[in-house]
């Protein structure tokens, strides 16, 4: 079973502020989280969740699926899920796995939190936080 599909930013924020069980799932890393910053949906009055997909060294964390599922506790069955990534990439892994467990929809944001990176090597100039989305530093 495939997720949902990819979405701009954009629309994640209208599933997310339009669709009141809807929930936001980070699944960079804990330095990423740290160091780059995190989206805020605290003025739609739900937090983000944030669950690695892999750690600080690229590997897989295996407890994804079981942390996914306390997360989201007693969610409608219908209830979006948004995952988001730093580039779009990791998330499409996250989103897959999820609609296996059973979280559908399940949605992959493209270009994540901040995009791949430019001709430059430089990232930032796409991505949630570049559109203007609400973010903090952690």
């Amino acid at each position: 079973m495939t997720y949902a599909g990819d979405i701009t930013p954009e629309k994640a924020w209208e599933i997310l502020t339009e669709h009141p069980d809807a929930v936001l799932v980070d699944v960079r890393t804990e330095g990423e989280w740290a160091q780059i910053g995190i989206p805020d949906t605290s003025s739609i009055g739900r937090p983000a969740h944030f669950i690695e997909w892999v750690d600080g060294t690229g590997t897989r964390n295996p407890e994804f699926a079981a942390q996914l599922a306390q997360a989201l506790g007693d969610r409608p069955a219908d209830a979006p899920v948004v995952f988001l990534c730093r580039s779009g990439q990791r998330s499409i892994g996250a989103a897959t796995v999820a609609t296996a467990a059973g979280f559908t929809p399940s949605y992959n944001v493209l270009d994540g939190f901040e995009g791949g990176p430019d001709a430059f090597g430089q990232r930032g100039s796409v991505g949630w936080r570049a559109v203007g989305l609400p973010w903090r530093q952690a």
